[in-house]
């Protein structure tokens, strides 16, 4: 299908090399506002979203902000600024985020990081040559055009580059011309109805650990839900040295954070698990900070542990656009106050749906399942123990920059897509 796009290899880059540039202070500033942005929408979605598996990319969505802001002015500009603490017009901000860096969807390294972001226009709107040329360069970014008018057109317009992102993760992708629309769709398109415009964004990982868990050594183990009902779930498991820290929140509530690096080096999983059984995972949740995850870079610790953590795959779909209106990005859900003369001459275009898809998954990074006792586990050392077997939060990073690309929790691994 036709696209403008870049190569989906420039735009993992970008995410998690974001702040290696020549500027450190500003680029340090933005990994602690990308931080921030990430926390606050985490901590939203959590207010409705409350009682199942959740994850979510602060940083796909943060690009797709980005790129709405290229079109933005007047208040909506202001407010897309207010909710992501920066502005990409600014020329300096358009140097951090256009350079593209090392290669991290190298398979044989075990890692697969495949970003996808589409911006669906109303058929007939005809976009500014300038707001086409930045888009060129936002990363793994399509314009598509698209029926509205027409549910099942849009349906299917919206499966067929669902489809195509998911089969476009081993090679680079090519710039192409802006779909231009077919006859019968010009003549479905009535100049009476309101234009609208669809932002779509997906984000899927998966990882190779630095040390990989056994399939042998996984176990049926109990995992304990928030109400106190368990539920025998793989357990994987291993001995190792790793980071690890213990840290308080502002309610003197402690919680652990346990580190597991990736094969790349580059990556990492941050697991936080409240340290009393007693404490529900909501209290974390709710008490959060950008700058508490910032500490928890100095506060880890070298340590031999014999590591618990249950296999784990979900994906979430999540309506963007509740959760947006409550950060303060609400004009550009309004026919009426939404002002996009930077992407169209057209008047009355506003974005009608925001969605957001991320799937992520967690295993022994191995070929074959096998099982073994719990006794043998329980005599395998004397070592202290990390066991995630109730509700906890994770958190995926990089390690040098501590660009946070997904921030999700796990109430139950025993319900997988």
């Amino acid at each position: 299908m036709p696209q403008l796009s870049a190569s989906s290899l420039f735009i993992c880059l970008w995410l998690v090399d974001l702040c290696h540039v020549a500027n450190s202070v500003l680029s340090s500033s933005f990994s602690d506002l990308h931080t921030q942005f990430g926390i606050s929408l985490y901590q939203t979605l959590t207010e409705t979203e409350n009682k199942s598996n959740l994850i979510v990319s602060p940083a796909s969505v943060s690009l797709c902000l980005g790129l709405l802001q290229l079109g933005a002015r007047g208040n909506t500009l202001v407010q897309l600024e207010g909710t992501l603490g920066y502005d990409v017009n600014d020329v300096r901000v358009q140097n951090i985020l256009s350079r593209p860096q090392g290669d991290l969807a190298n398979s044989s390294e075990g890692l697969r990081l495949q970003l996808a972001n589409a911006l669906f226009i109303q058929t007939g709107v005809k976009l500014l040559p300038e707001f086409t040329q930045h888009a060129l360069g936002w990363g793994n970014t399509s314009l598509l055009s698209v029926n509205f008018s027409n549910p099942n057109h849009t349906h299917s317009r919206l499966q067929q580059w669902a489809h195509y992102q998911s089969k476009a993760d081993d090679h680079l992708q090519t710039r192409e011309e802006l779909h231009h629309s077919s006859g019968e769709e010009e003549e479905a398109t009535r100049q009476d109805h309101l234009l609208y415009m669809a932002l779509v964004s997906t984000l899927v990982f998966h990882g190779a650990w630095q040390k990989q868990f056994l399939f042998t050594e996984t176990q049926n183990l109990p995992f304990t839900f928030s109400d106190g009902s368990t539920v025998k779930v793989p357990m994987m498991y291993q001995s190792s040295e790793v980071n690890i820290g213990h840290f308080r929140l502002p309610s003197e509530q402690e919680y652990t954070v346990l580190e597991l690096p990736y094969l790349d080096h580059s990556l990492r999983l941050l697991v936080a698990l409240p340290s009393d059984r007693k404490t529900p995972l909501s209290q974390l949740e709710k008490q959060i900070t950008a700058r508490a995850v910032g500490l928890w870079d100095t506060g880890l610790r070298r340590t031999k542990m014999d590591i618990f953590l249950p296999r784990f795959k979900m994906q979430s779909k999540i309506n963007l656009k509740p959760v947006l209106q409550s950060l303060g990005v609400s004009d550009i859900f309004s026919p009426s106050a939404a002002d996009f003369r930077g992407i169209s001459d057209t008047d009355g275009i506003f974005v009608s749906e925001a969605f957001h898809e991320a799937r992520i998954e967690v295993t022994e990074a191995g070929t074959k399942a096998a099982s073994a006792t719990a006794m043998v586990l329980l005599k395998r050392s004397r070592s202290a123990v990390f066991k995630a077997d109730r509700p906890f939060l994770f958190i995926l990073r990089q390690i040098s920059t501590g660009s946070l690309l997904f921030i999700g929790r796990v109430v139950n691994p025993a319900d997988m897509p």
